[in-house]
Formats: structure tokens, sequence, C-alpha cells
């Protein structure tokens, strides 16, 4: 016969009808429980790798960012550099242009003409030369197709052959670039020209 009293136990105790039943989530053996000490040190560690990464992205945008402002600051001037190298060159085909007997021979206005556009010259090389251009004349040097430009050869057996004999227009460097190449003539039918060194030293 049924206990009265284990009956109405057991109706306490079963839920009522119609009300869901709430389980505890299922926690994997090996994932701390939240609140834990262990998962308390999973999440620092993880701050501390998001940090770090942080760190490290935003020291490289410091050095990119610091590149691309000496970019700016060495090559920034290329394209006005370019124009002012026509002025150069003007210059030294009016120095060109005055034979040396006639230098030698000339009266005192002719020279001091001379002298006023040998300092124009060297005033306009001295400027560019402060914002990192600079002239270089390969004459004597091995060719280098990095810095020069062949336009002919020279058949000349007393140099090895690819040495350049002749510079039609000098050359220019901004920074480590090639502003303008040097326009060379260069030897050939001699002996093979040993290789060279940095034709800007």
């Amino acid at each position: 016969m049924t206990d009265p009293n284990r009956a109405n136990d057991n109706t306490e105790n079963s839920a009522p009808t119609g009300e869901p039943v709430v389980s505890k989530p299922y926690i994997m053996p090996d994932d701390p429980e939240p609140g834990s000490v262990e998962s308390l040190q999973k999440e620092a560690a993880e701050a501390r790798d998001r940090m770090l990464r942080t760190l490290a992205e935003m020291e490289n945008l410091r050095q990119r960012t610091r590149r691309e402002v000496a970019d700016a600051k060495t090559y920034g001037i290329t394209g006005f550099a370019r124009d002012v190298l026509d002025i150069a060159d003007n210059l030294q085909r009016a120095l060109d242009a005055v034979p040396a007997e006639a230098r030698a021979a000339a009266d005192p206005g002719l020279t001091s003409l001379i002298e006023g556009v040998e300092l124009t010259e060297r005033s306009l090389l001295n400027a560019l030369e402060k914002h990192g251009v600079k002239k270089f004349d390969p004459l004597g040097q091995k060719f280098d197709p990095n810095f020069q430009q062949a336009m002919f050869e020279v058949p000349d057996a007393s140099v090895p052959s690819g040495t350049v004999v002749q510079v039609v227009q000098a050359g220019y460097t901004i920074g480590e670039r090639v502003l303008r190449p040097a326009l060379v003539g260069v030897a050939k039918g001699g002996a093979k020209a040993a290789p060279a060194a940095n034709i800007t030293a």
C-alpha cells in the first residue's frame, strides 16, 4: 500500500506541468570554468597577446611613416630639380662655347662675363647639392648602364673596351636614385675593362 506522505513528496519535487526544465551548460573538462583562476589567466594571456600585436603594428606604422617622410623630403623636389637641370646645362654650354684660346686672349669685359657665368653655375650646383642633387662625370670610368646612356662608340685601342671616353651631357643623382643618366660615348676595340667601382664616388 502506498504511503500518502511519500506521494506528496514526489509531487512537490516534480516540476509543474508545462514549465520548461532548464539545464546547466555542459563544460568540457579541458575548459576552465567561467570566473575560475584558469579562465582569468587565459583571458589575461589573450589580452596580453592582443596588446603586443597592437604595439608591433604601431611600431611598423611609425617606421613606415618615418620612411615615407624621409622619402618625401629627399625625392619631393624631383620634378623641380629636373627642370632646373636645363638651366645648368645651358650655363655649361655657354662656357663650352668659349674656346680656351679666346679665354686666354679675352678683354677684361669678356673675362668678367665668363667668370660671372662660372660663378652662377657653381652657385646653382651648390644649391642643388644642398637638396641632395649631385652632378657626376663618368669620364674614364667603365660604362655602367644604371648611371649612363651610351650615345655612340668610339674606336680607341688605347683604353679598355667599354670605357667612357666622352661625356656629352653630365648625369645627376638625387639621394640614392638616378635623376638623369649621363649621355656618353664609349670606347670600342681595346682590351676588356675591369669591373668598375661606384661611379658616383
